[in-house]
């Protein structure tokens, strides 16, 4: 399980003045600020202790405005378009380029960026490139042709409600597992289907619109469409209904039920599974895993119960809406104006060159061979260097907090301190790339080179069944701007892309280096110990290895911390859910509280200069939010706080320093203050 932004010893510690010395030639200055932190976003007229998150970043959120296509900004947005004009940077250079050899890596990359901007084929060609993948599902008169779609869905851009996939086996992590879902919905989350809010109300009267839209693409014509639409949406909603909500989806202990194929086949008898995975191509599994196995039957009985020609719509509808980016303008265009402007708020698309660049390096597109180059031209040794460091800076500040903590007994301390010392870091890019030698990229066929790489992807997955498990692989590029922590490997992974300021800059204060990516790298190590990664031991095996009153104690404490979150309504009625964020919450608490501590082992006792007035604590925690300073779109902050497992920027930026006491003594916070919160309310874990 991968978790997303992020003998042992007392490590050495980081000096002062170390990263600094880290840099090539002369010492320079930091690219924020006079010492790494940019002073000018603050609106200083905001009590730090009232919302410290505006007093850190208020000016920047007042007068940062919103680009048409941006459904939302902030530190990451703007890394990350650091790293996409590096990108473009690359591509341009292998367009310029004539000596490419046909077949290499460069060629393909080139040509696959080049079918995507070619604009005027796109458009010429219309509907065109997607006709073979609808005359097939418009040829579905059979439950078996069905099923072989389901199948081929992924392939095709489609969609289904089962989807069979290849991952790793959380009780035996050298080993590869077959994993069962369900899907099938076209809106971000069951919630949208089933909420009766007249903000969800809305939102599903647009959706048939644009299904109805869609299904014109494909020659449906207006007066059919409306009723074949609300059809469409009366499926999924029926898809919707029996399945878990995303809190019940991250509790480990219930989505991991292995069964053999042959118990599979006995327990829901109405599906061929057989033939599912020969239209898949997937060898047979002795052993597979169902997510949410009370989920299953119910699903089944939907797919029987709806008419083919219903299901033809439905695949018809999610093929052309899949594959909209991929075609013409107008079916592109038709497409966002639901996708990008009811579901996140956008006014526009972004421009052509940056979707290329993120369709041809993405993980499902050519990443890695964007990686090779990325990493040859821009990672610098000198940042690896650093991080090590740092890594094992927060390794040994973590140990220290686990050494302090006097809810958790010796017994479990044992595991924990195991578990922390076999942390894996992955820094900057693997040790080996992906080899897309067996994949044809065609300067003037977009649609079909994405259907190569989603079969190569496909192929990549299904051989891995009967092996055993990979560690050296990645699972972002290293251009992504994130972090995450697998637990199944016990692994800390940060891509070169992260190493940049705000996050990390070898030339700022080294509180801001702490505060920046000092806290992202105690994050993900937090997540080793939140309330899922904390299900498996230093082996990456899911298991219990706390006391029973230990883990109670844990969980009393997470459960206060899920209140504080659940209290943080940033839209009116529309609310943090304590439990789907818990993890993050957890992770950002923890790491910010072993950076923390890392920043003061790396003092060695000696009291931090004061620069622009700033104590060395007051720089570590404005670091901090300068990461988390951010800005939304109504309708992007609905979808996040409905879908995803992170809180808003602005409580990542708050939620965490209400509980660190070291926060409130740096900016003298005191009763009365809107975030003050009473040291028997503060919630301390790690």
């Amino acid at each position: 399980m991968k978790r997303s932004l992020l003998s042992f010893g007392i490590a050495a510690t980081l000096s002062i003045t170390s990263m600094a010395a880290l840099a090539t030639g002369p010492a320079t200055t930091p690219q924020l600020g006079s010492f790494g932190v940019d002073l000018t976003s603050r609106d200083t007229s905001v009590k730090p202790g009232d919302d410290f998150n505006r007093y850190a970043s208020g000016h920047w959120i007042d007068t940062y405005q919103l680009k048409d296509y941006e459904s939302s900004y902030g530190a990451f947005n703007e890394l990350r378009d650091r790293s996409e004009d590096q990108v473009h940077a690359l591509i341009d250079g292998l367009l310029a380029r004539k000596d490419l050899l046909p077949g290499s890596n460069g060629q393909k990359l080139r040509d696959y960026y080049t079918s995507y901007m070619n604009r005027t084929a796109r458009d010429a060609a219309g509907i065109k490139p997607l006709q073979p993948v609808l005359t097939r599902i418009a040829a579905i008169d059979s439950k078996a042709a069905l099923i072989a779609a389901f199948a081929n869905a992924a392939i095709d851009g489609s969609d289904a409600p089962l989807g069979l996939y290849v991952g790793t086996d959380r009780k035996d992590p050298d080993s590869y597992l077959v994993g069962l879902g369900v899907g099938g919905l076209g809106l971000p989350d069951r919630d949208y289907y089933l909420n009766p809010d007249a903000r969800f109300v809305k939102i599903r009267e647009a959706y048939v619109a644009h299904i109805q839209r869609m299904l014109g693409f494909a020659g449906v014509s207006e007066a059919d469409a409306k009723p074949r639409a609300e059809a469409i949406l009366a499926l999924e909603t029926a898809l919707a209904k029996p399945q878990w909500d995303r809190v019940k989806l991250r509790d480990r202990d219930k989505t991991y039920n292995v069964v053999t194929f042959a118990q599979l086949q006995q327990q829901y008898p109405g599906y061929d599974w057989a033939a599912q995975l020969r239209a898949q191509q997937m060898p047979q599994p002795v052993r597979l895993n169902i997510s949410t196995p009370d989920v299953i039957g119910p699903v089944i009985d939907v797919i029987n119960a709806t008419p083919l020609a219903a299901w033809r719509d439905y695949l018809t509808f999610h093929a052309i809406d899949g594959n909209a980016s991929l075609l013409s303008t107008q079916i592109d265009e038709a497409s966002f104006a639901f996708n990008g402007k009811v579901l996140n708020g956008q006014k526009a698309q972004r421009e052509d060159w940056k979707r290329a660049v993120a369709l041809v390096g993405s993980g499902n597109g050519l990443g890695e061979a964007l990686g090779e180059l990325y990493v040859a031209r821009y990672f610098k040794p000198q940042a690896k260097a650093a991080m090590d460091t740092l890594v094992e800076n927060l390794r040994a500040a973590l140990r220290q907090n686990i050494e302090h903590i006097d809810w958790m007994s010796d017994a479990t301390k044992v595991e924990a301190y195991r578990k922390l010392s076999t942390f894996r870091p992955k820094i900057g890019y693997p040790s080996k790339w992906k080899d897309y030698s067996s994949v044809t990229i065609q300067p003037d066929d977009l649609l079909g080179n994405a259907i190569a790489l989603r079969q190569y992807n496909r192929a990549d997955q299904n051989r891995r069944i009967g092996q055993k498990t990979d560690r050296e692989e990645w699972g972002m590029t290293p251009q992504t701007v994130n972090a995450y922590y697998n637990s199944t490997f016990n692994e800390i992974v940060f891509p070169a892309a992260i190493l940049q300021p705000p996050f990390f800059d070898v030339n700022a204060d080294p509180a801001v280096n702490y505060g920046g990516i000092g806290a992202v790298i105690g994050h993900e190590m937090g997540h080793g110990f939140d309330d899922q990664g904390s299900k498996s031991d230093a082996d990456g095996i899911q298991r219990n290895w706390w006391t029973d009153a230990d883990r109670a104690r844990f969980d009393a404490r997470t459960k206060a911390l899920g209140a504080q979150y659940n209290s943080y309504c940033p839209l009116p009625g529309q609310c943090v859910n304590g439990g789907l964020t818990m993890g993050e919450n957890l992770g950002d608490l923890g790491g910010l509280s072993m950076a923390y501590t890392a920043y003061q082992l790396s003092l060695k006792g000696k009291p931090a200069p004061v620069i622009d007035g700033l104590t060395g604590d007051q720089r570590f925690y404005l670091s901090w939010a300068q990461v988390w300073r951010g800005k939304y779109r109504d309708e992007a902050l609905l979808n996040l706080i409905k879908t995803n497992p992170h809180s808003p920027s602005m409580y990542r930026a708050n939620g965490p320093l209400r509980n660190i006491d070291a926060w409130y003594k740096a900016f003298n916070v005191k009763p009365g203050d809107a975030m003050y919160l009473p040291p028997e309310q503060r919630v301390r874990i790690w």
